[in-house]
Order: structure tokens, then sequence, then C-alpha cells
């Protein structure tokens, strides 16, 4: 069953029983997300690691070539 079906079961069960319509689903990705995004940021300061830019330089110093 994936998150659709869960979706019309729900709103089936909330019309039976005169509730309210559940969100559809995906609508709370994008703060999900974000809210992910803050808290590995938070993390970080606390670490005392960059907050930001990180993968940028990873893959920086990964691609450049080795000083032999």
């Amino acid at each position: 069953m994936n998150a659709m079906h869960q979706y019309l079961f729900d709103t089936y069960r909330a019309a039976q029983h005169g509730e309210r319509m559940p969100p559809l689903p995906g609508t709370h990705d994008v703060a999900t997300v974000r809210a992910l995004r803050d808290r590995r940021r938070f993390r970080a300061v606390l670490a005392g690691r960059p907050a930001r830019g990180r993968l940028r330089t990873a893959l920086s110093r990964w691609a450049r070539p080795k000083a032999c």
C-alpha cells in the first residue's frame, strides 16, 4: 500500500465518522526538509564545524588533483 491508498482509506473513514479530511500526501514535505536542514546546520555549529558549504568544500577537495 502506498501513501495515496492510505490517504484514500483515511478520507473514507473521516467521511464516515464526520471528521476533518486528512491533508494530502506531500503537503508538509518542504517544511520537513527545511526543518531537517536547519537542525543539521545547528548541530554543525554546536560541534564547531562550518554550517554551510561543507558539500562544495568536500567535492572540490575530491576533484582537486593530488600534489606529488
